[in-house]
């Protein structure tokens, strides 16, 4: 593939209507251009890039053949999104995806018309279809609502609510079944293509009607025989018998990538104006049209800056191992000196880094799909009878799994151990993605134990603690990213629960940190002292149960304490607030600060920038205690003068 291919017919599509009068000849040649495009433009930038490689030709094709964005386009996660980007007026802007202050990485509604849905989540967009398709119906508008989902979305639970609603419904909804991986049909061939474009027809739907009436009156083998012949002509017998039940017409499965294909499949589906929902199964290669991406699909699912030539990824040299490779490693420690400890991730494997747990230990390592409310019950499940699971999900994942958290777990006091992956900021992946809330939501637990480490051997240690803990639930999270590198421990030890450590000792300023912004109040430290306010530095450890003799101590010794943690506001600061309070402490003059996330969803940007952004570096700590300080001389001048 040569990157000085023009695109003349790209060149002329500014927005979807440019492209409804193309034959399907230039469809193809449209299609092909996007591919190029799209490949050019994510190697400079890096980002999701096997996804959309996919779904071009349905791009395309749903933007010949429906008039967004008064119809709309919901895609499901949005990952896949970029050839819907290109086409919607945003392909000059295609070279600064997922970089400060450019284009976002999924579909967001603040960012075009045509995303219909802002998505970084999966498994929404069916419930979020039938919602404006309800709109659509109240206000007796007659626009088409279609939602995209990727086949493993469909492992999550509310796809499969949203299709028993919409099914049992009388809203029109098309739902497009992108089949990418999971194998729900046999190879597309030229019989089941042909067969989807009649049976899509209004025509076919028509025919179908009276040969029920017919059916009903024959003797009972030839009724069975011609409903056998229904269902084969309609791909019952690939897959389509659980979306009929659900009350969906069933269509497919087509191939994705031909044109000629899924143009008036499409067409049909948009012309019969049927009150039944519809869903069409699209199959498509994930990759499609770069080998590099063909060949690996999960290597290249999301990718940074590469060659386009030879498909080689530019990766910055690590300084330090990264903390999800540190916490597989630290697992498969514990893994070899216990046989109850198992792994369960919800569709991550690599992401979390059970990939090389699963290598090691095949037997003791489930991946139960997007599906993270069933992951949660699952491993509750496994510690009821003895096991010790390790639940790795993101943080931001672990939120939809939430109501299981509190009820299978936590009120059962299970001991179920949740490694939090991503925890805090997470740079170019943005709002979607980032772990601001578990802190929050996990420390009102009554019996959680919620750890942070400060770096990677701190993990390690936490790893052989949630490992070593057999009576209530607990949780520790960590970041993206590279540690700090420090040497690692062998073996991990099991802390003493509840207690953090104190790494400098001082006497007027008092940081307290949880997690990995400790380098930062170290750094201030350094800076405090500088400017002759010796200062304490300690690591909490814990966010629950709190160290409440570290607290009193600091509250006690020191005129200012602050608090930092890279959670938002109600997580840990709020608890030692509480505790402060409860014991009297504010009733003396102590002045306390806390550093949390801002009260805002963060924008994509480089993980430094938003830290700087959200005030949690050295700089800005340090303004936060002189600025507590130089409140506390301002009062005391006015108290003199009086």
């Amino acid at each position: 593939m040569t990157e000085f291919l023009k695109t003349p017919l790209l060149d002329t599509v500014q927005e979807p209507a440019d492209l409804r009068a193309f034959s399907v000849e230039q469809l193809r040649q449209l299609a092909d251009e996007v591919r190029l495009e799209m490949i050019k433009g994510v190697s400079r930038t890096g980002g999701h890039l096997g996804a959309g490689l996919g779904v071009v030709e349905l791009t395309v094709a749903l933007h010949h053949v429906f008039n967004t964005p008064q119809d709309r386009l919901i895609w499901d996660v949005g990952h896949q999104s970029y050839p819907h980007k290109m086409l919607t007026g945003r392909r000059d802007r295609l070279r600064t995806l997922r970089q400060g202050g450019g284009l976002s990485g999924f579909t967001k509604r603040g960012e075009s018309l045509y995303d219909s849905f802002g998505a970084g989540h999966s498994s929404t967009s069916i419930s979020a279809g039938l919602g404006m398709a309800v709109a659509r119906s109240l206000e007796e508008r007659d626009n088409d609502v279609i939602c995209v989902i990727g086949d493993g979305a469909m492992s999550a639970g509310q796809a499969y609510e949203a299709m028993n609603n919409t099914g049992s419904g009388t809203h029109r909804l098309i739902v497009i079944l992108n089949d990418n991986d999971m194998s729900i049909a046999p190879p597309v061939g030229a019989m089941s293509n042909y067969l989807s474009k009649m049976v899509s027809s209004r025509s076919f739907r028509s025919i179908r009607h009276v040969a029920k009436e017919v059916v009903a009156h024959l003797p009972g083998p030839l009724e069975r025989a011609a409903k056998r012949a229904d269902e084969y002509a309609r791909g019952l017998i690939t897959g389509g018998t659980l979306f009929e039940e659900m009350g969906f017409y069933y269509v497919g499965p087509i191939d994705g990538h031909k044109m000629e294909v899924l143009v008036p499949v499409l067409k049909n589906v948009r012309d019969s104006r049927e009150v039944k929902p519809v869903l069409v199964h699209v199959v498509t290669q994930k990759g499609r049209g770069y080998e590099p991406a063909e060949q690996a699909p999960d290597k290249y699912h999301g990718v940074s800056k590469f060659d386009v030539i030879t498909g080689t990824q530019t990766k910055p040299q690590a300084k330090a191992p990264d903390y999800t490779s540190v916490f597989a490693e630290a697992l498969m420690a514990e893994a070899e000196k216990d046989a109850r400890v198992v792994a369960i991730t919800a569709a991550m494997p690599s992401g979390t880094g059970l990939d090389r747990f699963a290598r090691r230990f095949p037997t003791r390592c489930f991946d139960v799909g997007i599906a993270e409310q069933h992951a949660v019950t699952f491993a509750a499940g496994l510690a009821c009878e003895g096991f010790k699971p390790f639940v790795a999900i993101y943080s931001t994942f672990l939120q939809r799994g939430y109501d299981q958290v509190v009820h299978d777990v936590a009120l059962q006091r299970l001991p179920v151990r949740f490694a939090i992956d991503r925890a805090g900021l997470v740079g170019a992946d943005g709002p979607t993605h980032q772990g601001a809330f578990d802190l929050v939501y996990l420390c009102c637990l009554p019996g959680f134990v919620v750890m942070a480490p400060a770096d990677e051997a701190e993990l390690v240690h936490m790893v052989a603690t949630a490992a070593a803990l057999g009576d209530r639930p607990c949780a520790f999270r960590y970041p993206r990213g590279e540690g700090t590198g420090v040497t690692l421990p062998v073996p991990g030890e099991a802390l003493a629960i509840g207690r953090g450590r104190v790494l400098r000792e001082g006497t007027v300023v008092a940081l307290l940190s949880l997690g990995t912004r400790l380098a930062d109040c170290l750094n201030a430290a350094e800076e405090l002292a500088a400017r002759g306010l010796s200062t304490t530095v300690a690591d909490a450890r814990f966010a629950k149960p709190l160290d409440t003799d570290l607290i009193h101590r600091l509250a006690r010794e020191h005129a200012v304490l602050v608090t930092v943690e890279e959670g938002a506001a109600g997580g840990f600061g709020a608890h030692v607030l509480h505790e402060l309070a409860r014991a009297g402490r504010f009733d003396h003059g102590l002045k306390v600060r806390t550093l949390t996330l801002p009260d805002a969803f963060l924008e994509h940007d480089t993980p430094r920038a938003q830290l700087e952004a959200a005030a949690l570096t050295a700089p800005s700590i340090v303004g936060t205690v002189l600025a507590a300080l130089d409140e506390e001389s301002r009062t005391d001048a006015v108290s003199i003068r009086a």
